[in-house]
């Protein structure tokens, strides 16, 4: 037989102690028992309507009757109704399942009993044992004695702990302790609900000594005025209170109305901050980025305010013993043949130079007209017959060209004439500024700028005092210290 948990349905071993329950023990155990409700009743009920009381399931009720050879019961399934009679079955065909630590020696035959044996269960549940065929029979030992009373006293001890107590048995180690531990519960809140009931009854018969020790009715009828005094003062407090109450509500309302007013202000101020700061950084990075241009632009200006144009425009040197203005050679020597077509683009470049410096000074030249027209430029005389005389020459031989030549040597020496009054106005504006040669009418520097019936040596040494004495004013009106 095995026996299974009614409240995990996990399968169970039995102590031993229980198996060898002797029938002094079984009956002490069930007279520590509380007694069934049955016994509440007035008359003696019958072991069939004893049953029916029980509060157990109903395969224990079956298996009970099954144990006491009651199958006919009237609280019977019809399943045990319907279960065909058994015949006799020796020892050794049932199905009781026997433990090899409380086996004894059963032998290996035994005479037919008159009586039926009793049916094995299994985890409460009640069917009948038939089987088809017999199990195989245990090897023979001697002194045998069987089993099934000590099985069936463990069953009657099960189905009455279970009749007797709010939970079926048997039970685990595990169900056992949980068990224990919510009685041990229950029976504290009982000791807890006892002693309160034991404190009220304490006071009860204080109140009957006091009323039996001579307080009379006035005094019990002033105490009761006094006490719905008290109350309706107490009623009176507790509305004021809740008035009180009501307003601080109300008050706690328009606070916190007044915070969510004030919580807006703070996100719009948050927002306008930001929109603040960030409009602030972006004229920041304006305002860096313009100061940066202006920087930039002051250095440019610084550059350019540094810088001569007219160093760049006229750029005035030698090589070897010819003046240079632009890199065109003026002047010719024998042995170095210069072509007069650069001679004639360099006279152009250095009437233009003077021209210029005569414009920035806002000078006009007497009796002349300059006309800078590069290798054809020309002198215009505005006086007298107002000649016009060409700044370009040849080296033709013929006769047209000795005349053309002759007006090339008036030109040179009107501009040296328009030099010299240039060179006088600037001494006259700043008497520090010093010229190294001296123009004397067609002469500068001792050396005549005239090419007829002169050396080509002495008319290029003429030539290059002219471009020295270009270049000192050029110089002095670039300097920043005049107009």
């Amino acid at each position: 037989m095995n026996f299974v948990c009614q409240q995990c349905k996990q399968p169970l071993h039995l102590d031993a102690s229980l198996v060898d329950l002797t029938p002094s023990a079984y009956d002490l155990v069930a007279a520590s028992l509380p007694p069934s409700p049955s016994t509440s009743h007035g008359r003696q009920a019958s072991g069939a309507e004893k049953l029916a009381q029980l509060p157990a399931p109903p395969s224990v009720k079956n298996a009970w009757r099954n144990s006491q050879g009651s199958p006919s019961s009237p609280v019977s399934s019809p399943t045990q109704r319907k279960a065909p009679q058994r015949a006799p079955m020796h020892p050794n065909e049932s199905f009781v399942l026997l433990q090899d630590s409380v086996i004894r020696n059963i032998p290996p035959q035994l005479p037919a009993t008159p009586h039926h044996k009793k049916p094995s269960f299994s985890k409460g549940r009640s069917t009948a044992a038939a089987a088809p065929a017999p199990p195989p029979e245990e090897p023979p030992h001697p002194n045998p004695s069987p089993l099934s009373h000590h099985l069936r006293s463990s069953l009657r001890l099960f189905n009455l702990l279970s009749s007797r107590t709010d939970l079926d048995h048997p039970l685990c180690a595990e169900c056992t302790h949980i068990l224990l531990s919510t009685l041990t519960r229950q029976l504290d809140e009982t000791k807890k609900e006892r002693d309160g009931y034991i404190a009220f009854e304490k006071e009860v018969k204080k109140e009957k000594e006091r009323e039996g020790s001579g307080v009379n009715r006035l005094e019990a009828e002033a105490k009761i005025e006094r006490l719905k005094e008290e109350e309706r003062l107490a009623v009176e407090q507790l509305k004021g209170a809740e008035r009180e109450h009501q307003q601080l509500e109300e008050e706690l309302q328009n606070l916190e109305r007044e915070e969510k007013a004030l919580e807006e202000e703070e996100a719009e101020f948050l927002r306008q901050h930001n929109a603040h700061l960030l409009k602030s950084a972006e004229q920041a990075s304006q305002l860096a980025a313009l100061r940066a241009a202006y920087a930039a632009d002051s250095a440019t200006l610084d550059k350019l305010e540094r810088t001569n144009v007219y160093n760049d425009a006229f750029c005035i040197g030698h090589d070897g013993v010819f003046g240079t203005i632009n890199g065109l050679r003026l002047g010719r020597v024998p042995g170095v043949p210069v072509e007069w077509a650069e001679i004639n683009a360099a006279w152009g470049q250095t009437l233009l130079l003077l021209y210029t410096v005569a414009r920035k000074l806002d000078f006009t030249f007497e009796n002349y007209r300059l006309v800078p027209m590069g290798s054809f430029s020309r002198i215009e005389k505005t006086t007298g017959d107002k000649a016009t005389y060409e700044l370009y020459g040849s080296g033709d031989l013929h006769f047209g060209r000795l005349l053309h030549n002759r007006r090339f040597d008036f030109a040179m020496v009107a501009f040296l004439d328009c030099l010299k009054q240039l060179m006088d106005y600037v001494k006259s504006q700043d008497p520090q500024v010093d010229f190294p040669h001296q123009v004397v009418k067609d002469k500068i520097g001792e050396a005549s700028v005239k090419q007829q019936f002169s050396q080509e040596e002495a008319w290029t040494r003429a030539l290059r005092h002219v471009l020295l004495a270009l270049k000192i004013l050029l110089k002095w009106t670039t300097n920043g210290s005049n107009g």
